[in-house]
């Protein structure tokens, strides 16, 4: 074994050679690629730091991401090459300093290939994800640098540490090890080999599932769109329109289409009355990734779960599952399940209840045929709107994207004295981007938050928050770039961007990461802002959205887009006598998919399974029954096999526990902007990021453990 990163790297920096010769021979020599003008080598020389949106073109993305891996290779040398004794500050921290222009290139790179992909940026993620695989493994497969770590592990109570330095020192030493740092021989070579597959694999599946969503579409005439509201059928003419100029094709001319996309596949479910065309468009839905074409992902799904089981045994856990959760408040496979099961029979036993009403409701109209799933949408509609009196189309003429906008903002002011300045003088990746500078309640910069809001062809399924730039103190105070991603309807010819309220408690999840980011205020990025436990990151997301239903808020922000007139109190009550119904179909549906999520990564085989078979027996095994799906199929369960979240799906209801808890909090205190409990939040939770035990931050804040009664009473289970 040899003894140096730069001579680990020898062969992994030939494989990098040879990529950027065949991307690079035509348009630029190979010993002239490091010395273009790319904007990505120095610091940025912008309004608060943010990308050179304008600057950046898809050429310079490889050269940055291979001389920030140089650099980054060379930053790491000096460490392991330092004759001194190690410190916290010459290894800890000098690891922390190193990697920026791979930081810079990275951060800008995959926030901009979920967001506004193209073939080009399609073609540099295939290439470019298994070099960053190989990158990482040869740090932290490092005998040297981890041995450097070790020691100062070893001597941690002699050191006389900050608490956040001893965290950040416990959590270098723990990722070392968990990422293979005392592996050897055949099995360190197995295990560098098992990520570049699984990440190769990874992009293969993302780029799949969005070609997928993109080509199935349904084209309608005039009279096949009875029971859809003049907005939706808005929406779906300007569709067929752009296409039509787009490509020419008279198939499109006079049309309507729609698509796979959330803004347009379930308004056509909720709403339309042509029974067989809401199962032709479901079905083109639940079957992505498993189509038996180029895009079928039934494969890639069954390697990926194999290799993670391969993986984690290298590592020295039973599965994958084991391996994951060994690092989460769960801490075990037997707890997730526990948890899950908790909740299961009230929630299947509600959702027959449901499904009940909805036959009944057919029989009553003279129809002679079962309830199947993609009749659930429509029917469950229909007995809302009779047992409530409520209209989701009456609904969405309160909430119009900027309203929302509004709400979210005004909540942040009002828990924390957050104000929001638009600034249209800083260029953005896309047109459809906005920028906000956020400013603490004294007045001072706290950071920007981006929101790029619309569907479109070039992004990804979801909602997401991410960043541009983490915050961090040590080298001076550095104040984060956050963006959300959503994919709500664009905005008509004659309507602005109407929200369901589903739309708006998204927005408010969102958010509420995004106050995560923005307020975070740690020493390092390692430990700043989202950066915990992957069962704790959902909580500062979805207690949020408790706020959004609050009526003391929501007449604020939600007024009628035509009149300007607030929500009144009639709707609301309305909106809160309904809140609790179709739980048993929201609950049983995603906890299905938490179910599908653990089942996959609980494998303690490598065989190869048949993915169709295996999701079949997961499903019948927890008695779900056929007029409902799971929330995702497993050939589109991008939570699992591209994000972050394998054998972490559970993540939602176990932060659920949390964040209702925590509510409840806020309720009893008889105000929902109680400034002593949102000091205290913001101190214990939103600042900390990931500088202590979550539930030792949970137990600050609250003063007890969390109750799951809360949760049971909010969804109606108990």
């Amino acid at each position: 074994m040899t003894s140096t990163l730069s001579l680990i790297l020898k062969g992994s920096l030939k494989k990098i050679k040879k990529v950027v010769i065949f991307l690079y021979i035509i348009a630029i020599p190979f010993s002239n690629i490091y010395s273009m003008n790319n904007p990505f080598y120095k610091s940025y020389n912008t309004q608060f730091e943010i990308p050179p949106f304008s600057e950046i073109e898809e050429k310079h993305y490889m050269p940055a991401f291979l001389k920030g891996m140089e650099e980054h290779n060379s930053e790491i040398n000096e460490i392991i090459q330092s004759p001194e004794k190690p410190t916290f500050d010459n290894v800890i921290i000098a690891m922390e300093r190193s990697g920026d222009i791979l930081d810079r290139v990275s951060n800008v790179f995959f926030n901009l290939s979920g967001s506004a992909t193209n073939i080009k940026l399609q073609e540099i993620e295939k290439e470019i994800s298994p070099l960053l695989s190989e990158h990482y493994d040869s740090i932290s497969l490092n005998p040297d640098i981890f041995n450097k770590i070790k020691l100062l592990w070893e001597d941690i109570d002699n050191l006389e540490l900050s608490k956040e330095e001893n965290k950040m020192l416990e959590e270098s030493y723990k990722n070392f090890l968990r990422n293979g740092a005392l592996l050897k021989g055949l099995e360190k070579d197995r295990y560098l080999k098992i990520n570049q597959e699984i990440s190769k694999l990874s992009v293969q599946f993302s780029q799949n599932l969005l070609a997928e969503t993109n080509r199935f579409e349904i084209i309608l005439n005039e009279d096949d769109l009875n029971g859809l509201p003049e907005d939706i059928i808005n929406l779906a003419k300007e569709e067929s329109e752009a296409k039509y100029k787009i490509t020419g094709d008279n198939q499109y001319k006079d049309k309507y289409v729609f698509t796979l996309h959330n803004s347009s596949i379930f308004p056509f479910m909720t709403y339309s009355k042509r029974r067989d065309l809401r199962e032709r468009l479901y079905k083109g839905y639940i079957t992505r990734g498993d189509n038996n074409n180029e895009y079928d992902n039934k494969d890639i799904t069954s390697k990926i779960a194999s290799l993670r089981v391969e993986k984690a045994n290298i590592l020295g856990f039973n599965t994958h599952a084991h391996y994951v959760l060994d690092n989460t408040m769960a801490k075990t496979p037997e707890a997730v399940y526990g948890l899950l099961d908790k909740l299961w029979k009230p929630a299947l036993s509600r959702a027959k209840s449901e499904l009940q009403e909805m036959q009944s409701l057919v029989e009553d109209e003279g129809q002679n045929f079962k309830i199947s799933s993609w009749d659930w949408w429509y029917y469950s509609e229909k007995v809302r709107k009779e047992k409530y009196d409520i209209d989701e189309e009456e609904i969405k003429n309160y909430f119009t994207l900027d309203n929302t906008i509004n709400g979210i903002f005004e909540t942040a002011n009002k828990l924390f004295g957050l104000t929001f300045e638009e600034k249209f003088d800083i260029t953005l990746y896309h047109p459809d981007a906005r920028v906000w500078q956020v400013k603490d309640k004294d007045g001072s910069h706290l950071g920007l938050y981006v929101g790029d809001y619309y569907t479109r062809s070039s992004k990804r399924g979801g909602a997401w928050m991410s960043a541009f730039k983490e915050q961090s103190n040590f080298d001076g105070r550095e104040r984060p770039i956050i963006i959300n991603v959503c994919n709500f309807p664009p905005p008509s010819k004659d309507k602005p961007s109407l929200l369901s309220f589903e739309h708006v408690t998204t927005l408010f999840h969102e958010f509420g990461h995004g106050l995560h980011g923005l307020l975070t205020n740690t020493e390092y990025r390692s430990l700043s802002g989202t950066s915990v436990s992957r069962d704790f990151v959902e909580f500062p997301s979805q207690v949020l959205e408790h706020w959004a239903s609050e009526p003391e808020l929501m007449k604020s922000y939600a007024k009628h887009y035509e009149t300007g007139e607030p929500i009144s109190d009639e709707l609301i009550s309305k909106m809160q006598k309904a809140s609790k119904f179709n739980q048993g179909f929201a609950n049983t549906e995603y906890l299905a998919a938490s179910y599908l999520d653990m089942d996959w990564h609980s494998l303690d085989t490598k065989e190869i399974q048949d993915t169709k078979s295996f999701e079949k027996k997961s499903l019948e095994g927890i008695g779900l029954i056929e007029e409902i799906s799971s929330r995702y199929k497993t050939t589109y369960f991008q939570h699992i096999f591209t994000s972050s979240y394998s054998a972490g799906y559970y993540s939602y209801i176990w932060a659920a526990v949390l964040d209702s808890d925590a509510f409840k909090a806020f309720k009893e205190s008889g105000d929902i902007f109680d400034v002593n409990l949102a000091s205290k939040y913001r101190k214990y939770i939103l600042e900390k990021g990931g500088t202590e035990d979550p539930m030792h931050l949970y137990r600050k804040f609250k003063g007890s453990d969390p109750d799951i009664a809360a949760l049971l009473e909010d969804r109606g289970l108990n």
